[in-house]
């Protein structure tokens, strides 16, 4: 594995707000005793091994939110499960590319995160920009109403509705994605502790200073610019529009995290740049394993997956 001594030793660039693990410790607290009025019907697609289920809940805001439910046809027994988060802007994907781990005796839920490309409902309300960035979304009334604080919340709703069903392994759970969804998994680790392991896919969601700095209009950052350009050309709300995104940085969330780690990267990568994943990976102090493939960037990398399969 090759990586630099500034890779191995970066700190981030955070200033974790003094309040931030009492913010997502009473957040969290709302999840506990919430009706989440779950539906689930069943979906029909031809399989020998799978069924497939439709899957709604009703999150913290009132927001109705989708995922993906697919299951091994007998239902008699309790069964590991998967926890899957897609990419920026997208769904959960075919329902078909999940049978695979099914067949291997698992289920997988696949969340779509809210207001993206699958049917989830977004209920942030903003008198910013809706225009472009959901980093950004619904900064201009503070921290605790922004669109990744909803979706946290929503991750961490659905975990504690999967881990609930009869037919899943409460006590073998992995969190699993790539990209923003190798962001969310992180969270999902931090939020939800039960969480066993985590498999991160170049995960996007860490340290937006160090994205900024580093010229975010060509990175999967790029609206945290667009914002400054169109909302504060001036710069005269810098240090209040970042102390806003502190609460959804992922690299404040990583002492939290107690599942075994397994993150992954290609040291190419200019979409989400390996620093700014560092921030977050050398705060975790949970059981942890770096992969890293040095000539490929935010793209298929090959190999790890039939790697992953030798170890887990």
């Amino acid at each position: 594995m090759r990586i630099s001594n500034e890779l191995k030793n970066y700190t981030g660039s955070a200033q974790k707000p003094d309040n931030f693990d009492l913010f997502w410790d009473n957040k969290l607290k709302q999840i506990k005793n919430h009706d989440f009025k779950v539906e689930i019907t069943q979906k029909s697609l031809p399989s020998k091994v799978a069924n497939f289920y439709d899957l709604w809940f009703i999150a913290i805001d009132g927001a109705k939110i989708h995922a993906q439910l697919i299951t091994p046809k007998d239902l008699t027994q309790r069964y590991p499960g998967i926890l899957q988060f897609h990419g920026y802007h997208c769904d959960s994907g075919d329902w078909v590319d999940k049978v695979g781990a099914v067949a291997e005796g698992n289920v997988v839920l696949a969340l779509d995160c809210r207001g993206q490309g699958g049917p989830s409902e977004d209920n942030t309300k903003t008198s910013g920009m809706t225009m472009k960035g959901l980093i950004v979304r619904g900064i201009e009334e503070g921290y605790e109403n922004l669109y990744y604080v909803c979706q946290y919340m929503d991750l961490a709703s659905a975990a504690k509705i999967f881990m609930a069903l009869d037919y899943v392994d409460e006590t073998n759970i992995t969190a699993r994605g790539a990209s923003q969804g190798g962001g969310l998994t992180i969270a999902c680790a931090a939020l939800v502790p039960e969480i066993k392991r985590a498999i991160a896919t170049y995960p996007f969601l860490s340290d937006y200073r160090k994205a900024y700095d580093l010229g975010a209009q060509t990175s999967a950052f790029e609206e945290i610019p667009y914002w400054f350009q169109f909302q504060d050309p001036l710069h005269l709300r810098e240090d209040w529009f970042f102390n806003q995104l502190e609460y959804i940085d992922v690299q404040n969330l990583a002492t939290r995290i107690k599942a075994e780690v397994f993150w992954i990267y290609g040291g190419m990568d200019t979409i989400v740049p390996p620093i700014t994943q560092m921030a977050t990976y050398n705060k975790i102090t949970a059981p942890k394993h770096l992969y890293v493939l040095p000539e490929y960037g935010h793209e298929y990398l090959p190999a790890i997956s039939d790697y992953l399969a030798t170890i887990l």
